[in-house]
């Protein structure tokens, strides 16, 4: 009988590898948990709708999201960039269309959504991955001459301003800024010049300002701003309830369903200033765990674009991330009291179908890229780090 020898090759480890990517995806799943939650509360009480309408109906749109973070997984990037101007030219159509009366359909004076039939088509949404993802071919297209002052400066910021221009005729000053502040981060990590950036930043900001002044809704809302509790029964109402909503929840909420802002006291409590209704509801810790989720995709992210193999890769990544980081802040910003109101959805919370979608395929590109991308070997992993240490 033959007994088994020491020198028989041991069965191989299998150890498991945490990527940059998968603690996003867990991150998410960890938001969309907490939004379905507290959605089912903040809806249950909007006039005209049953309590699960909303829960549902988010829950339909989560699928869709789902789905199409899938096909965007398997999809090639790289070849997609035959499109990237198809992409472009088809979003700044559908911005045009949602311009034109009886066509896009307004609510609360904004005329933002295209009418499907089963549902409403919120265009900007879209419209901001379709400027990411041109703008990304086009730069790295070119990267040789970003310094040049046409190719490297003009020709991308006359894309970056008819999307900021359109989304600003809607009117949707919020959206454009974001898409305009993200626009210019990607040149500057593109390697466009400063003394070409700088001034055009300035100038830009200049030109937002003078909108607002000249708006007299936006410069009520910058006036209520700046002294909420003279202004909390007029232009600082929402504000003012949502800071009412974050005080009753304390450290640990009132429980889920107890709360009393999203009994009429507080306008949009399922969407724009969702938030608040999770502060008062579930209390100090799952708010601060909310804001910890959105750091850790944002610093996770910041990891994982380090392995970009090419400035497109590289440009559309950071463009994604950013879409659902400065959307996030600029969303808990409003709702805590630290930038003036704006209609803006917190990712992966709020309620909005629109939203979802764009933040799953965001998502999915992601997660494509972590697939794709080749990992470091040992040997250049090492030289790495002896770089980073010298």
């Amino acid at each position: 009988m033959v007994s088994p020898t020491s020198d028989a090759p041991a069965a191989p480890r299998r150890h498991l590898t945490i990527t940059p990517a998968s603690v996003i995806l867990v991150c998410v799943a960890a938001l969309l948990a907490i939004g379905l939650t507290v959605l089912f509360s903040a809806s249950s009480t909007v006039k005209g709708a049953a309590p699960t309408t909303f829960l549902y109906k988010q829950l339909i749109f989560l699928a869709l999201a789902i789905g199409a973070a899938w096909m965007v997984v398997r999809a090639d990037l790289e070849s997609l960039r035959r499109f990237a101007w198809l992409i472009g030219l088809a979003a700044l159509i559908g911005l045009l269309l949602v311009l034109i009366p009886g066509v896009g359909v307004t609510v609360k004076g904004s005329r933002r959504w295209l009418n499907l039939g089963f549902t409403r088509f919120q265009v900007s949404e879209f419209a901001k991955l379709a400027m990411v993802f041109a703008l990304s071919h086009y730069l790295a297209l070119h990267q040789n001459k970003m310094h040049g002052l046409v190719r490297g400066f003009l020709v991308p910021c006359a894309g970056i301003g008819a999307f900021c221009l359109l989304i600003i005729l809607e009117p949707d000053f919020g959206t454009a800024f974001l898409c305009g502040a993200i626009g210019m981060i990607l040149l500057f990590l593109a390697g466009a010049r400063l003394k070409f950036l700088l001034p055009s930043v300035a100038l830009a900001l200049t030109g937002f300002v003078v909108l607002v002044l000249n708006n007299p809704n936006r410069l009520r809302r910058i006036t209520s701003f700046m002294d909420v509790e003279a202004n909390r029964s007029e232009g600082a109402y929402q504000l003012w309830q949502a800071i009412l909503a974050f005080a009753a929840g304390g450290v640990d909420g009132v429980g889920i369903g107890n709360g009393r802002q999203q009994q009429s006291f507080l306008p949009e409590a399922h969407t724009d200033f969702i938030f608040a209704i999770l502060g008062e509801e579930m209390g100090l810790v799952f708010t601060l765990l909310t804001v910890a989720l959105f750091i850790t995709i944002f610093v996770a992210g910041l990891m994982h674009v380090r392995r970009a193999p090419n400035l497109f890769q590289f440009l559309l990544v950071t463009g994604c991330l950013l879409l659902i980081c400065l959307q996030a802040i600029i969303n808990l910003g409003v709702v805590t009291g630290m930038m003036p109101t704006k209609g803006m959805s917190l990712p992966f919370i709020s309620a909005g179908g629109s939203n979802l979608l764009l933040m799953g395929l965001l998502v999915g590109i992601i997660i494509n890229t972590s697939r794709t991308w080749e990992r470091p070997k040992p040997l250049q992993r090492k030289r790495e780090l002896a770089e980073v240490v010298a």
